[in-house]
């Protein structure tokens, strides 16, 4: 029996250790199991994260390399986007809409002094009543690493739709250099590529009225320079087809109108900024024509053949405390504008054969307007404009056609509230001494509401 307690004893004391071992070889498998599962959990997590990373990286490059602000964008490669949406192009809608109540008749609006085609002044003459606003439909995307694309429609009360613009851009050139190709938005002066619904008032100044038939679109190319520098330094030029006012359709090869433009600006500290440009818009209209009244009160249909030369000196300032402009920021604007025109002009009377006979005008005008956002959500602004007619020489044609001695001019005040970035209402009144001897006292309700992906805004 001794022996036999002593054997069990034996045995039971070796098999402890063993039995441990087995244990401990048991845990340590479930340990590097679950090291494993998390290690592989983690991979997988990782491996989303990195590619909603991309994704996010290839949509913000998207909208800066689309949006028309201050900086062009960047001369560097970029990873081709991926995912299975990352082609898809962002889509935009602006909507629009305006109540105006006038004093005046704008079937007889114009802007005394000052030449506009018939087309001209449709499109710019306010409209009373409800009316559709100029609403926008866009769509951009980066094509690849080398390209990005947009095209933006504008839908017009009179249930008219035009390409306002459709474009290629290189992203990855070298030495901060932009090539745009297509229809945009000239980068002439300060106010002049900026979208409809991103103005502080209802309409355009009327320099770029009577100067720019309210904005110059171009079908041409566009090469940008940002200079490597602390300071923003940006330089421009381009060729384009022309056919827009103050040009025409020229049905012929080459350049219609070219253009030359340099932007500077910087910060003053931490609560201001600012940016100043100068621009210089080159056409060569053919039969650009206008319908007028002679010095004996008949109607007359002119048309004007020659260079016509449109200077702009354009400045912003802008003031938010310490750089914060969520609860109060101010913006002062103006830009002036000066065009020397000269050529031929074809004077003529009751479809009889034409009077030419040389012209010759030197004409300007200007506009300064602040803008004072007081509260969240609530913004106040001023405008004062004014034309100067200048001198103007019809040649032959002096004694059959009046130059009249009147500045036009134009004050607005307005006053809207933005509950988001998406969405604005606006009151604004303006008294509008376009033509000589009539006053029009304007009020317009307007709203503008932006659905869908959209690029930020210039300075």
């Amino acid at each position: 029996m001794k022996i036999r307690s002593t054997f069990l004893l034996a045995a039971t004391l070796l098999a402890t250790p063993l039995a441990a071992s087995a244990a401990d070889d048991a845990d340590l498998r479930a340990l590097r199991d679950e090291v494993a599962r998390l290690r592989e959990s983690y991979e997988i997590r990782i491996a989303a994260l990195e590619k909603r990373l991309i994704q996010a990286e290839a949509r913000a490059h998207s909208a800066e390399t689309g949006a028309t602000s201050a900086e062009t964008p960047a001369a560097t490669p970029t990873a081709a986007p991926a995912g299975a949406n990352a082609f898809n192009p962002n889509v935009s809608l602006i909507l629009s809409g305006t109540y105006g109540n006038l004093s005046r008749d704008p079937a007889a609006y114009g802007i005394t002094g000052f030449h506009l085609p018939n087309a001209v002044l449709g499109d710019i003459a306010p409209r009373r009543g409800f009316s559709l606003g100029e609403s926008e439909l866009g769509l951009s995307a980066n094509v690849d690493q080398l390209f990005y694309g947009a095209m933006n429609f504008s839908i017009h009360p009179d249930n008219t739709v035009s390409t306002e613009e459709a474009f290629i851009q290189t992203t990855a050139l070298p030495q901060g250099l932009t090539l745009k190709a297509g229809r945009y938005f000239s980068g002439i002066g300060y106010a002049n590529e900026q979208h409809a619904h991103t103005w502080d008032f209802v309409d355009q100044p009327l320099a770029y009225q009577a100067f720019l038939g309210g904005q110059f679109n171009n079908d041409g190319v566009q090469l940008r320079w940002l200079a490597p520098t602390d300071s923003f330094l940006e330089v421009g030029a381009e060729l384009g087809r022309g056919a827009n006012y103050p040009g025409t359709e020229r049905n012929r090869n080459g350049a219609g109108a070219g253009a030359i433009f340099a932007h500077l600006g910087g910060d003053a500290g931490i609560s201001h900024s600012w940016r100043a440009g100068l621009s210089l818009l080159a056409t060569a209209p053919r039969d650009r024509q206008w319908d007028d009244v002679n010095t004996a009160g008949a109607a007359v249909s002119n048309s004007f053949s020659g260079s016509s030369r449109v200077w702009i000196a354009d400045g912003v300032w802008k003031w938010a405390p310490n750089g914060n402009g969520q609860v109060t920021n101010f913006k002062l604007q103006g830009e002036y504008l000066r065009r020397v025109e000269d050529g031929s002009l074809s004077y003529n009377l009751n479809g009889v054969l034409p009077a030419t006979g040389s012209y010759a005008a030197t004409q300007s005008g200007w506009y300064v307007q602040g803008i004072y956002q007081f509260a969240p959500y609530w913004r106040l602004g001023l405008r004062t404009e004014r034309l100067d007619s200048g001198t103007v020489d019809y040649g032959s044609n002096n004694f059959v056609l009046a130059r009249p001695d009147y500045a036009p001019s134009r004050n607005s005040l307005m006053l809207d509230f933005n509950p988001s970035e998406f969405s604005r209402l606006r009151l604004q009144y303006a008294q509008d001494k376009s033509l000589r001897g009539v006053t029009d006292n304007e009020i317009f309700l307007q709203y503008q509401m932006s659905l869908g992906a959209h690029g930020a805004h210039r300075f």
